[in-house]
């Protein structure tokens, strides 16, 4: 709310918030209907009089004056979908049929720009959040397949914010697509460039939407061979940190298309690992780094992903840094990737700068706590890779030192 500018005739002059049922009181002023009631019947009781005074002219109202402002109400309730402000209480509708919703995807391919096409899908975005029952029979009036032909024409035009028009549109499209579930028609190439595109040139609200529909889209078919274009714009949704929950979409997306190696591959080149390991030095939230150490965890399966990691100046020792202080899951993913580190990619000068940040310490933790067999056996083979290196260090335990080779 603090970046978007409302307008002042939609505040109630009592709570200075945003009215959700309007009302004109006798001498032309419009308030908040509780507001305003709550007004009259506490003056009522103070002076003991019918009357109260209104509080902007001063002259005399009643409650029985009340008239509802439908105007201002509709007008309120159309800047809220368009402005995606939450927290507003939306009209409840009824059942929506099929045929007026195919009436709405006409107008929507009938007004190719303007407002009308606006108000047309601020109409589709009620029904949506309206409930269950019409979101199932937007989904099979076809409102995945109108709105992805929607989004590919206008993906077109975009050149970047000034595009106000066709960034509206966007936006509007992408928000009611988020909502309903995702068809596995509608997941083909050229829907994904025109969501690349989105992410590249469209605005903050219209990026964020792609990332978090592309997340939904390769939740239902992950087995998609993307271009380079796509994870150079998934590393700049990461790096720009627009979101949370693109920043969450976009890691998802990560961990649901790289599991295939080309896709592994491309993303490394995108500049991610290095992205990812920026991230991790500022989270301190449990969940997100359970998800950013999942997705690294994956990058670091190749040898130019692992190579990326103990390159950058901080890439091991964050690694290192969230064993045993995130979660289970944390110290798994964590120790999983020095254990790749370790095994495929064990330059002595790698070897020597895991004793010297504290990771043989670490894992030498790891082995006397209770955080998974799984993790504490990885860590166990890390430490007799590199016992040649590791068997004068006084944290090793002497069970090991015995086994390790002279």
């Amino acid at each position: 709310m603090a970046e978007i500018e409302v307008p002042p005739f939609f505040l109630c002059p009592i709570t200075l918030e945003i009215m959700n049922d309007p009302v004109i009181v006798s001498t032309g002023i419009t308030y908040e209907s509780e507001s305003i009631l709550k007004w009259i019947l506490s003056s009522s009781k103070k002076t003991r009089k019918r009357n109260a005074i209104c509080p902007v002219t001063k002259l005399p109202i009643s409650a029985v004056d009340l008239t509802p402002n439908i105007i201002l109400r509709s007008m309120i309730q159309s800047w809220v979908a368009v402005n995606h402000v939450e927290g507003f209480q939306k009209p409840s509708l009824g059942p929506v049929s099929k045929s007026q919703l195919l009436k709405l995807f006409n107008e929507g391919r009938n007004n190719p720009a303007g407002e009308t096409q606006i108000r047309c899908l601020s109409t589709l975005r009620s029904i949506a959040s309206s409930g269950e029952g019409n979101r199932k029979s937007m989904e099979s009036a076809g409102a995945a397949h109108f709105l992805e032909s929607l989004i590919v024409r206008k993906a077109l035009h975009l050149a970047g914010d000034e595009d106000a028009a066709e960034n509206r549109v966007c936006e509007e499209a992408l928000a009611i697509l988020c909502s309903l579930q995702i068809p596995e028609s509608i997941i083909n190439v050229e829907f994904i460039e025109s969501l690349t595109k989105i992410m590249k040139s469209g605005s903050k609200e219209s990026r964020s939407h792609s990332a978090i529909l592309l997340k939904s889209m390769f939740q239902v078919d992950p087995s998609v061979h993307l271009k380079p274009e796509f994870f150079r714009q998934l590393a700049r949704i990461l790096s720009d940190r627009i979101s949370t929950k693109a920043s969450r979409a976009a890691l998802k997306i990560l961990i649901a298309v790289c599991p295939l190696g080309r896709n592994r591959i491309t993303a490394v080149e995108a500049g991610t690992v290095k992205i990812l390991i920026d991230l991790l030095i500022d989270c301190s939230d449990s969940r997100g780094c359970e998800i950013m150490l999942t997705a690294l965890n994956l990058l670091c399966q190749c040898a130019d992903g692992r190579a990326h990691l103990v390159e950058h100046d901080g890439g091991l020792a964050v690694v290192c840094r969230k064993i045993l202080r995130v979660s289970h899951v944390g110290s798994e993913r964590a120790v999983s990737i020095l254990h790749s580190v370790s095994k495929y990619s064990p330059a002595p000068p790698v070897v020597a700068e895991m004793l010297q940040i504290g990771v043989v310490e670490k894992l030498c933790t790891v082995l006397q706590v209770d955080c998974g067999e799984k993790t504490r056996e990885k860590a166990r083979e890390i430490l007799l890779l590199h016992g040649k290196a590791w068997r004068n260090s006084p944290c090793i335990p002497i069970n090991l030192v015995s086994v390790y080779p002279s």
